[in-house]
């Protein structure tokens, strides 16, 4: 197994705990003092693109592991000539073809066209108190900057003030805020998507939400997620909280209602309770079945008025990736988001995350392989999200390019978390009155913070880019984990930008498979990825001879 550095010198990053490929820690708190590179990124946004001690150092890579089959075993292909993808009214002139030009807008979906300005999005921030108690910094973030977020599973379910009457939602005040926050700001780019599980279809989710909101919010069928492979979980350490979710009909464990397990809890023996969620398509004992049960649901969704419908699947076997593309294809999905093991959870079992599933680039590289089976058909393949252990801008970079031209977005987890954690630590640090409501959990900013400064527009990089979106009184308004969510995606796009631009695409849908190649031959074997020296070795060879 690689062991990922704790320390970049370089960039004066520092893991409080082990770090993944992704670069953040394997548990990542909320209460963080710092600082990894995506924390650092929420703070000084594009300045973390390069060596830190400017005039006083020289840097030199110490990126040379490429070891095993990961996102870290490709590397990023660059031309010396040419350029593709420049937007209109712009030359192929030297003075044209710089950076800031690269264009990340861009769209996905059928009929209907959601757009984007960066090529990122959420993973589900469902059920979890910690995707609760930091959404207003999630959501309005997201809005700002212009990316999809999703609304995962069970947010109705678990609303202790949530009403369900005869098994449907007829008041839902957790949702309505989750997706109201996002809407307050939403101005056409991004989107809010609502997923649903098993207890969500039940309880009428779909139907709650296209009552209310009409058109302004994608629905998504789930189907998994890279980091377990049963439903999902929360954990509540109050008695009457899981004796309400039993009575919703959800699985608790241990069991609340067992007069032994209520004996042990007022002892102290047991302190918490998991809720789990159902596992899907139980009933169901083939492909076939699925398809036809996939589709029923999917024309029903349509039937009562949803314009635009995703779908979520996990890091299963093969088979249940190539019936995730091909009904979402046929089924004239909006999107397909595919998450492969290696990425983060609010509650899973570890030992399951840690062993169950398909790594993210298996998986990711299969995806390509069958979405090109559809397509050398003739079929229109629908548009993907790859996600699972991503979280900088090479990540995005390669996984465009790894399932190009199919992969539209780079569905994120942790990392578009993190901004959310350490804005509302800082706002609740500089604001004690307001430190409960934005769920701080610092009294004082730490040194890793103020050495940027003492006050909000002196500490984050985007603070001002922020104000001039949404004006001098309105930015009183927005959250400072907001800001840092602006702050960090300010990086990656920048970052994003220096990549395309070295690779000569200066659009998102110019990125193809040619601009990576494997850094070993384990790698080339699995991916189809050519190997470094093999890649445009013919055309050299050429150039020799002549």
């Amino acid at each position: 197994m690689t062991q990922w550095p704790k320390t970049n010198d370089v960039l004066g990053t520092v893991n409080r705990g082990n770090p993944a490929e992704s670069g953040l820690c394997t548990l990542c708190r909320a209460d963080c003092m710092g600082k990894c590179e995506t924390w650092l990124s929420s703070l000084k946004g594009r300045k973390m693109l390069y060596p830190r001690d400017y005039s006083f150092t020289t840097a030199g890579s110490a990126n040379t592991d490429h070891a095993g089959v990961c996102y870290n075993s490709l590397r990023i292909n660059g031309y010396n000539y040419g350029a593709t993808g420049l937007p209109k009214g712009l030359s192929n002139f030297e003075d044209d073809c710089i950076f800031p030009n690269v264009h990340l807008d861009g769209e996905f979906g059928q009929q209907i066209k959601t757009k984007f300005k960066v090529p990122v999005m959420t993973g589900a921030l469902g059920s979890t108190f910690i995707a609760a108690k930091y959404w207003e910094s999630f959501a309005i973030g997201a809005a700002l900057v212009g990316f999809p977020i999703v609304v995962g599973e069970n947010v109705v379910g678990i609303d202790q003030k949530a009403e369900i009457k005869d098994g449907k939602i007829i008041k839902a005040p957790e949702l309505d805020r989750r997706i109201e926050t996002f809407l307050r700001y939403y101005d056409g780019y991004g989107a809010i998507i609502v997923q649903m599980n098993v207890e969500d279809t039940r309880n009428g989710v779909a139907e709650y939400v296209i009552g209310k909101y009409g058109d302004k919010a994608i629905i998504e069928l789930k189907w998994g997620q890279g980091a377990k492979c049963i439903g999902g979980e929360i954990q509540v350490n109050s008695l009457e909280y899981a004796l309400f979710l039993k009575k919703r009909g959800y699985v608790v464990d241990p069991d609340p209602a067992i007069p032994e397990v209520q004996e042990a809890f007022k002892h102290k023996a047991i302190k918490a309770f998991a809720r789990h969620s159902r596992l899907g398509y139980t009933s169901l004992s083939s492909a076939e079945a699925v398809k036809e049960n996939f589709m029923k649901a999917v024309k029903y969704l349509r039937k009562i008025g949803y314009k635009r419908i995703s779908l979520k699947t996990g890091s299963y076997g093969m088979e249940a990736l190539a019936m995730s593309i091909k009904y979402a294809s046929e089924a004239k999905l909006d999107l397909l988001t595919i998450d492969g093991s290696g990425g983060g959870t609010g509650m899973s079992p570890w030992n399951m995350m840690e062993t169950w599933g398909v790594p993210s680039l298996l998986l990711h590289a299969k995806a390509y392989e069958y979405a090109q089976v559809l397509a050398k058909k003739g079929k229109k393949v629908v548009d993907m999200a790859f996600a699972g252990g991503l979280a900088r801008e090479d990540h995005i970079f390669k996984a465009l390019a790894l399932g190009a031209p199919y992969t539209k977005l780079v569905c994120m987890g942790r990392s578009l978390m993190i901004p959310g954690f350490l804005g509302s630590n800082i706002e609740g640090a500089l604001n004690p009155t307001a430190k409960e409501k934005v769920c701080g959990n610092w009294d004082k900013l730490p040194a890793s913070v103020s050495e940027f400064g003492a006050v909000a527009d002196e500490i984050f990089a985007g603070y001002y880019d922020v104000q001039k979106k949404v004006g001098k009184d309105e930015i009183k308004n927005i959250p400072y984990g907001a800001i840092a969510v602006w702050t960090l995606a300010d990086k990656l796009a920048a970052g994003l930008q220096q990549l395309m631009a070295g690779a000569r695409r200066f659009s998102l849908k110019t990125i193809a498979r040619e601009d990576i190649f494997s850094a070993n031959r384990e790698t080339e074997k699995e991916t189809g990825v050519e190997f470094i020296t093999d890649a445009s070795d013919a055309l050299a060879k050429k150039i020799m001879q002549s």
